[in-house]
């Protein structure tokens, strides 16, 4: 800062200090400051404390959501026992079927013989030459038991516009219409969207110039899918067969070859069962980390997780250990995760043996699905145990809730202190520049009082003014 002083004029009018540093010599900018961190500095660390403890607790309890979610996701496939011991449909020759099973499909082994597929029916004009009109009227075309009528005009009277009209009719019972051309000439051909005897298709031309009856159209008619299970005859509309098998639907895409039925198996599916088991003791893992990891304490770093001796995190350690501990009742020999080589550690996380899983749920997969689901399963307690945890207005939502409020309160606190070291601020620059005002003024006013009483030293420096200053009583200091 600096100070600028305007000296007396030779007409005696008084000059004008301001103050802006100079007069004292001192960095009254830096003072400031200093003096105002210092001021707000213990309420500006507790603050700053604060909202750094409040922010870890939030991201630390955001951390733990996360893998409660995970493991939410995890129990649905054993909640529900028919779920968890599904059972996988095998068939021998791919090239006859699939087949895929529902919750209600039981283990069995069955020979299927596929005589024909079913198929749609397929109504073919007579060959016409590729370009030119072919006439106007009506086309009557019917699908089973639904039919529509389609106009044909001078605007659509090729074998292209008659496709076009009939594939964009609002009223299309359910056909797909498209030209061939091949060396005799071109047709149209109508193909049944719908497989099976019921859904055969006919068109008849009627009206208008009569040049639509050169179509004439011949079918092939639609068929049901013939096949045989054990021996048993059975038909279907469709090539997609459900009920023929409780539980199983057949996808038939091929014919037999004559007199050779293939092998369809439908036995306990233990490799989805193995992978749902093993993706629930990983979530539950991830579980039991995230609350070691916010509420442990590293010796070799000393340094506490954010939500260190947390009683949340560690009632609900607590009952899910408790929950994963429990012994049930019944046959089958399949009381506990132990049972099913599903062992805790030393290190409270848990680890799987595959081989001895995978041989509990061949031989005893109900017995397993009894100890996961039903309402008194693992799976339904721990699902009911995070739901009070997690869904809105559980337990770490309205703590979620009060870690904001806070932080706002926080902010609301550093907003206030900040206009407070303004104020303070302010205050101490006032006086500080009144008195580096009154320094000035009297260092001007000594350096005055020497030049009049020292002429010789003025006159030596060449800086002198008139006596007649002296005599008018201007000191040259502005009032």
């Amino acid at each position: 800062m600096s100070s600028v002083i305007s000296p007396s004029s030779g007409s005696g009018t008084s000059g004008s200090i301001t103050s802006t540093g100079i007069g004292s010599g001192l960095n009254i900018g830096a003072i400031v400051s200093s003096l105002t961190t210092a001021f707000g500095a213990a309420q500006t660390t507790q603050l700053t404390n604060a909202q750094t403890s409040l922010d870890a607790q939030v991201s630390a309890y955001g951390t733990f959501t996360a893998a409660l979610d995970t493991l939410k996701l995890a129990l649905p496939a054993l909640e529900d026992p028919s779920q968890l011991a599904a059972f996988a449909a095998t068939v021998a020759d791919k090239n006859i079927a699939s087949a895929t099973t529902s919750s209600s499909a039981v283990a069995g082994s069955y020979s299927l013989l596929v005589n024909n597929l079913a198929t749609a029916a397929v109504a073919t004009s007579a060959p016409l030459p590729s370009a030119g009109a072919v006439g106007s009227g009506t086309l009557t075309i019917a699908v089973g038991g639904v039919s529509a009528d389609i106009t044909i005009d001078t605007t659509n009277n090729t074998l292209a516009g008659i496709a076009s009209a009939i594939n964009s009719a609002s009223n299309n019972p359910g056909v797909s219409a498209s030209v061939i051309t091949t060396t005799d000439g071109s047709r149209l051909v109508l193909t049944g969207t719908r497989t099976g005897v019921a859904n055969q298709v006919t068109v008849t031309p009627s009206g208008g110039d009569g040049g639509l009856a050169a179509l004439a159209f011949t079918s092939v008619p639609a068929q049901d899918a013939s096949f045989s299970i054990n021996g048993f005859a059975a038909t279907s509309s469709s090539n997609v067969v459900t009920g023929a098998i409780t539980g199983v639907t057949l996808n038939l895409v091929g014919a037999s070859a004559p007199l050779t039925p293939t092998t369809l198996k439908i036995s306990p599916d233990t490799t989805s069962a193995q992978a749902s088991i093993d993706k629930f003791v990983t979530a539950v893992n991830g579980v039991l980390s995230s609350i070691q990891t916010l509420t442990g304490y590293d010796p070799t770093t000393q340094t506490a997780g954010p939500l260190n001796g947390n009683p949340t995190l560690e009632a609900f350690q607590n009952q899910l250990q408790s929950i994963l501990g429990q012994v049930v009742s019944g046959t089958g020999g399949v009381k506990s995760l132990t049972d099913i080589g599903i062992n805790a550690g030393t290190d409270g996380t848990y680890s799987t043996d595959d081989t001895k899983l995978g041989n509990a749920l061949s031989a005893s997969l109900a017995s397993i699905g009894k100890l996961l689901g039903g309402t008194n399963g693992i799976a339904t307690k721990l699902d009911n145990l995070i739901d009070g945890y997690t869904k809105p207005g559980g337990l770490l939502d309205t703590i979620n809730k009060g870690l904001q409020t806070s932080l706002s309160n926080v902010a609301d606190q550093q907003t206030a202190l900040q206009a407070q070291l303004a104020a303070y601020s302010a205050r101490l620059t006032a006086e500080y520049n009144a008195m580096d005002t009154a320094v000035a003024q009297l260092k001007q006013m000594q350096t005055f009082l020497n030049a009049e009483f020292n002429p010789q030293a003025n006159a030596a420096s060449g800086t002198s003014q008139s006596n007649t200053s002296l005599g008018s009583g201007n000191l040259g200091v502005g009032s």
